[in-house]
């Protein structure tokens, strides 16, 4: 038994579509990139600076009125924002998957969900895919959170293939105890050729931990969202397809709701 665990990704290999480029560089060589590097990230932290003393508060949070968060709107940089996995990266499954580019300019998550299990014998389930987004920095690599403090409801404009796939809200915290919380929903499509408008209480997610929900369940800490994913693992082997316009953020002044599912106060209570 493990009291601690000193790798965040418990032992995972990171898999690239693009492996970075690996620069034999001499000592004054690292200097000479250091201080190039040191250059573009000053100009950041500058235009930051300049951001906070000009900024612009959002005073009054209009209902049905959508912030986009993420967008791909026909820039194929945007799918830099993405990491694309499944279980074939790490020898534990068959499964392929991929996002791509749309001829109208939306993103294509697609591929070919296998439930076939390795011949290892060390393998008892397989059969996921899954998209999430790259971790948001400040100035000098500083990663920060989002902050959706004002917000109530998560908005998804999807045209999916009747599949069920599942939203997942990272909240990674600093202790190794809490690297893998996260909070869950599933997100139901329909077939056919009509886009869904997709619209979900945060207080309608279950909290979990390394694939399991949790008998304790708390509201979203909606500073500390570390990334957004949508997972495919219904154990229905075969080729799958959800086309995404945009995921937004919706503010509903009449949406009080923290929770919805039942806590129960058990001080001094002895079973």
């Amino acid at each position: 038994m493990s009291f601690f665990e000193p790798d965040p990704k418990s032992g995972y290999k990171t898999v690239y579509d693009r492996p970075p480029i690996e620069q034999d560089l001499n000592v004054f060589e690292r200097i000479r990139e250091g201080c190039k590097q040191f250059k573009e990230e000053f100009g950041v932290f500058m235009g930051e600076v300049r951001e906070h003393f000009r900024n612009d508060p959002i005073i009054v949070y209009r209902p049905n009125e959508v912030d986009v968060v993420w967008r791909f709107n026909g820039d194929p940089k945007s799918l830099d924002q993405w990491v694309v996995t499944c279980d074939s990266d790490h020898e534990e499954g068959f499964s392929t998957a991929k996002l791509e580019m749309s001829s109208t300019g939306t993103g294509i998550f697609s591929g070919v969900l296998s439930t076939r299990l390795p011949k290892d014998g060390r393998i008892k389930y397989a059969g996921y895919c899954n998209i999430t987004t790259i971790p948001k920095y400040k100035s000098f690599k500083r990663e920060i959170n989002h902050d959706w403090t004002p917000y109530t409801h998560l908005i998804l404009r999807v045209r999916g293939d009747g599949r069920s796939y599942a939203i997942n809200l990272s909240t990674k915290g600093m202790y190794d105890l809490t690297w893998n919380d996260m909070y869950q929903y599933v997100l139901f499509t329909r077939g056919g050729p009509y886009w869904q408008y997709t619209r979900i209480p945060f207080s309608k997610f279950v909290f979990a931990s390394k694939g399991r929900v949790q008998d304790r369940q708390n509201p979203i800490e909606l500073n500390e969202i570390r990334n957004f994913g949508i997972t495919l693992a219904d154990d229905v082997s075969g080729h799958f397809k959800l086309e995404i316009d945009y995921i937004g953020l919706e503010c509903d002044m009449y949406n009080v709701e923290e929770s919805a599912y039942e806590g129960y106060d058990q001080t001094g209570i002895r079973f």
